[in-house]
């Protein structure tokens, strides 16, 4: 259930229009209580209603264009990428920094965070484009962790279309646990340890730091949250058209997850991408897809728009 005593405060902080081979861009605030969701709406000018995508990033501190700041920044601008792709495909798009990518909302988040609040903000993001008469229908893209949040968001929104881009679907602790076994097996005997503790105690007494990072202790409470969903199964609570994508250069979420989806939602369109990774890009061998991640130099897959252009405007 979704935290309901969260007050939402939908507000345009700043709004202006840049026109570019004639793209509209518009800088739009909002907010869920005193967390910052501060987003930028791009569409093509047209006189005609449009299609409107609504971009819901995967794990990480993801800023509303693919990057995250880090020691070594994650810098592929994909989610970028795909909206300039998507506008001169005539539709529009909708991208927002993530809760944990806002230095604003940090203090706030050291506290603790659950997944059900991902949710919140996604669904935020939709009710604030429910009413607006530029756009036909809304579209949710869901990206990796993502694929999911968008999968809980259309159960509670009115959306016309859902796409599953690199989503899992496992829960996160059997997806979480055979990523890390294939680096180390004792520290994957460990998390699967740490996720029966979280269920048992609701807390972890004491965590190896090889894995800290992952189940810091503001985190445990949210990886608990998360784990009591299983995608294949929020997937079928869907009544509405389905596109599953997945590249089979994906280091992190495989092909049979894709898979694993189509056979809870026989109905969804599949599409596996040869040579696209997990940031969506077209890469050739290996050491290409690690640099892929540090750069926006590498190009985006075309087949990914073609399929996703395509299927939003059937």
């Amino acid at each position: 259930m979704m935290n309901k005593y969260i007050l939402t405060f939908l507000t345009i902080f700043c709004s202006y229009q840049v026109f570019s081979q004639n793209i509209t861009t518009e800088e739009i605030n909002l907010e869920n209580g005193k967390i910052k969701l501060p987003g930028t709406l791009t569409y093509p000018k047209s006189d005609k209603k449009m299609p409107l995508t609504i971009y819901i990033h995967g794990s990480g501190n993801v800023d509303r264009n693919g990057n995250q700041k880090a020691a070594m920044p994650v810098s592929p601008s994909y989610i970028q990428q795909l909206a300039d792709s998507l506008n001169k495909k005539g539709i529009a798009f909708y991208r927002y920094d993530k809760r944990s990518a806002t230095q604003e909302n940090i203090p706030i988040l050291m506290k603790g965070i659950v997944f059900d609040e991902l949710v919140d903000d996604a669904v935020i993001a939709v009710n604030n484009f429910k009413e607006d008469t530029r756009f036909d229908n809304i579209i949710l893209i869901g990206h990796s962790q993502g694929s999911l949040v968008a999968m809980l968001t259309a159960q509670q929104t009115k959306v016309a279309k859902y796409i599953s881009l690199a989503g899992p679907g496992d829960p996160i602790s059997k997806t979480l646990i055979s990523q890390i076994e294939k680096q180390s097996p004792p520290l994957a005997e460990k998390t699967a340890t740490y996720f029966k503790e979280l269920e048992e105690t609701d807390t972890i007494a004491s965590v190896d730091p090889l894995l800290l990072s992952i189940f810091a202790p503001q985190n445990q409470k949210f990886f608990k949250n998360w784990n009591h969903y299983t995608p294949s199964e929020e997937i079928k609570k869907l009544t509405i058209p389905i596109l599953i994508i997945q590249g089979n250069a994906d280091l992190q979420v495989t092909v049979k997850d894709a898979t694993t989806l189509k056979d809870a939602y026989p109905n969804a369109v599949l599409e596996i991408i040869p040579d696209m990774n997990h940031v969506l890009k077209e890469v050739k061998n290996t050491t290409e897809n690690q640099q892929s991640y540090y750069s926006p130099d590498f190009p985006l897959s075309s087949k990914l728009v073609s399929i996703i252009s395509t299927f939003i405007k059937q």
